[in-house]
């Protein structure tokens, strides 16, 4: 680029070297340009939030009403137990569409209908005995859909007004809509039911072209019966089937809601010193308990079971008692100085002192005064502990 404005001001013409370094420069940021646009057209929604959200995050936004919920999975429900239903009570549907038609029937001639009412109360009489089985077993399964998805959950935050929805943010919406991966697989899940239902209808229909050409010959109920169960065997069909590709679109919600709620760095840390404490404090009085802790070590190891050393720079007094312990645990350890006043205070006590130099530098390095030893160390203590009773003449304790 240098080289190639030098020569445009010099009036020059650029060689071809030139003119060539300047083609690959220019291809360079028209590819550095596509690819901007293409992550920033397919990037995620809330950059920056690539931590997995907490049980509290969960618990909040499940509070909010912001869960993981298919509706085609309470669609597939309600439509298959609705069906079901149908058929269960197609005979009393029957029944009772053949006297509604006889009651509107026998009465067409001798009713006057802009002074009587009976026909409007009748109309409600039939309505509500033709549509209350039918409606209750959807509302029972639409229910049960909602409930084996997000269980036992009743919030209004959901519908309350938002005034922040106002002047929604139109780019993110278009990019959400046209150019995401939900948009995407809401394309294909929709493509992917028409041709579901397409497909079930020919095969059942193609199965049975035979008896519908005969129609035409045949008595009123017996055609009608034919017609229904087709219609009633597509309908169970399509249902199961969306039933079975439901738990899929449940899956991609699931995953959607995870990524909606994912949080960034700064959102968990301040949310463990919320909830948790802040670490430099739970820090600071850890390190308190130690201190507090070592000045009291010296009184207890005399009631320790045996001091490991090093011989001469560690040694870690160890107590056990089955009863209240669930491992021996670390009651005092000291280094140098500190090692030397714990050999003395054992030896005082008659307490068993023994030499183990990579015991010792372990438990000194890896466990703190208070604490049970790490189950690595099992064996190398149990063996410690074994000999020590071994010589005192005492059984090895159980446990």
């Amino acid at each position: 680029m240098i080289a190639f404005a030098q020569c445009r001001c010099n009036g020059e013409t650029p060689d071809r070297q030139t003119q060539g370094r300047l083609l690959r420069h220019r291809q360079q940021q028209f590819r550095r340009q596509l690819t901007a646009i293409h992550l920033q057209w397919f990037a995620a929604e809330d950059e920056g939030r690539t931590e997995d959200p907490t049980e509290h995050k969960i618990r909040k936004a499940r509070e909010e009403g912001k869960v993981a919920k298919s509706q085609d999975v309470t669609g597939a429900v309600v439509l298959l137990f609705s069906v079901l239903g149908l058929g269960l009570l197609g005979g009393y549907i029957l029944e009772l569409s053949r006297e509604m038609v006889q009651f509107y029937v026998g009465q067409a001639t001798a009713i006057d209908v802009t002074a009587d009412a009976r026909p409007f109360a009748a109309f409600y009489h039939f309505f509500v005995r033709l549509t209350i089985p039918v409606g209750a077993i959807a509302f029972v399964a639409a229910v049960m859909g909602s409930y084996l998805q997000v269980g036992a959950l009743f919030t209004l935050k959901p519908i309350t007004p938002d005034f922040n929805r106002v002047a929604p943010n139109f780019p993110k919406f278009f990019k959400r809509a046209f150019a995401s991966a939900e948009a995407g697989f809401n394309l294909t899940k929709a493509l992917g039911k028409i041709i579901i239902i397409v497909l079930v209808a020919f095969l059942n229909i193609r199965n049975q072209v035979g008896r519908m050409v005969n129609l035409v010959h045949r008595p009123f109920m017996q055609s009608l019966t034919l017609v229904a169960g087709i219609a009633f065997s597509i309908l169970v069909q399509v249902a199961v089937i969306l039933l079975i590709l439901s738990l899929f679109d449940y899956m991609f919600q699931r995953r959607q809601h995870i990524e909606s709620i994912k949080m960034t760095r700064e959102e968990v840390k301040e949310e463990r010193k919320t909830y948790e404490g802040d670490p430099l404090i739970k820090s600071r009085l850890r390190q308190r308990m130690q201190e507090i802790l070592s000045r009291n070590m010296v009184q207890n190891v005399p009631k320790a079971d045996v001091v490991v050393t090093n011989p001469t720079h560690f040694a870690v007094a160890l107590e056990y008692n089955r009863w209240a312990m669930p491992a021996p645990t670390v009651i005092a350890k000291g280094q140098d100085a500190v090692a030397q006043r714990i050999r003395e205070i054992a030896q005082a006590h008659n307490v068993p002192v023994m030499e183990n130099k990579p015991l010792a530098r372990a438990l000194y390095a890896e466990v703190e005064i208070g604490d049970v030893i790490p189950e690595k160390f099992f064996e190398a203590v149990v063996a410690v502990l074994k000999e020590v009773y071994r010589i005192g003449g005492r059984a090895v304790k159980a446990g």
